[in-house]
C-alpha cells in the first residue's frame, strides 16, 4: 500500500524531465504522491518511459513535448497541465544544456541557445508558472542552476556558467515580487552528478578520468547521484519549505576549488 507524505493531490510541472536529474525528480515526486507533468524536448520514448514508471506509485502523469526558449510552447505545456490536472502547485525547472567552448571559441549561436535554454527558459517558465499560481495564492517554483554558477574554476564553460549565474540571481528577483502572493522560489545548484549530461561525448575511459578528478576536489571524495538533488528538490517543493525563499543550496559534496 502506497502512503504518500508530502506530496498528496499535488501537480508539478518538470521540465527537462526524460532522464538524468529531471527523471529522478519525477519519481521521488510520484512516491510521495505528486501528479506529474513530464515534460521533455526530443525523447518521447524516454519520457513516456518515465510516465510509466510514475504511474506504478499510483499517481497520475502525462508527458509533453516543449522547447523551454518558446514562449509559445511553455504557455502550451501550463495549458495542459491544467487541463489534465486543474491546477499548477509546483514548477521545476530543470531543463538545460552544456555546450562547451572556451571564451575565445564561444560561437554566437553556442551563447544564444545556451542562454536560451538555460537562463530564459526559466524565466519563461516562471513567468508563465506564477500567472496560473497568483490566483490562487499558492506555488512553489524550484529553479536548477550549477556550482558552475558561483564562479568555480572550470573552462570551456563560458555560456553555460553565465547561464547559471543568471539563473541564481532571477530566482531571488522572482523571490521578492512572487511572496506576498505565497510563492516559494528556490534554487538548487548541484554540483558534478553521474548523469548522462555530465559525460557529454567523453569516451568510457575519459569519462572515469573525469570522474576520479572530480571526487579528489570533493570534501567528502564523491560524485553525486540524480537521486540526491532530487531529495533536495523535494524539500523546496514541499510545505516543510515554507519559510524559505529566494535561496540557492549548493549540493556538490564541498567542492574545494573555487575561486
Amino acid at each position: 500500500m502506497v502512503v504518500y507524505v508530502r506530496f498528496e493531490g499535488k501537480v508539478a510541472v518538470v521540465t527537462g524531465a526524460s532522464r538524468g536529474i529531471g527523471r529522478a525528480i519525477v519519481l521521488a515526486m510520484a512516491r510521495e504522491g505528486c501528479n506529474l507533468l513530464v515534460v521533455y524536448e526530443k525523447n518521447e520514448e524516454k519520457a513516456e518511459e518515465v510516465v510509466r514508471i510514475a504511474r506504478e506509485s499510483g499517481v497520475r502523469a502525462v508527458a509533453a513535448r516543449c522547447d523551454v526558449s518558446s514562449r509559445k510552447d511553455v504557455e502550451n505545456i501550463f495549458k495542459t497541465a491544467t487541463q489534465e490536472f486543474g491546477k499548477v502547485d509546483i514548477l521545476v525547472s530543470n531543463a538545460g544544456i552544456d555546450l562547451g567552448g572556451r571564451l575565445m571559441d564561444t560561437t554566437d549561436e553556442v551563447w544564444d541557445r545556451t542562454l536560451n535554454v538555460n537562463l530564459k527558459g526559466v524565466f519563461l517558465c516562471t513567468q508563465v508558472a506564477a500567472r496560473y499560481m497568483i490566483p490562487r495564492r499558492y506555488g512553489k517554483i524550484v529553479n536548477i542552476s550549477s556550482n558552475s554558477g558561483f564562479g568555480i574554476a572550470v573552462s570551456e564553460e563560458a555560456a553555460y556558467a553565465a547561464s547559471k549565474a543568471g539563473v541564481i540571481q532571477l530566482t531571488k528577483t522572482a523571490a521578492f515580487e512572487l511572496g506576498e502572493y505565497g510563492i516559494n522560489v528556490n534554487c538548487v545548484a548541484p554540483g558534478a552528478v553521474n548523469t548522462e549530461m555530465l559525460k557529454g561525448k567523453k569516451t568510457d575511459q575519459e569519462y572515469a578520468q573525469f570522474i576520479e578528478a572530480r571526487k579528489k576536489i570533493t570534501s567528502l571524495g564523491i560524485i553525486g547521484k540524480p537521486e540526491e538533488i532530487a531529495n533536495v528538490v523535494l524539500f523546496f517543493a514541499s510545505d516543510e519549505s515554507r519559510f524559505v525563499t529566494g535561496k540557492t543550496l549548493l549540493v556538490d559534496g564541498g567542492r574545494r576549488d573555487f575561486v
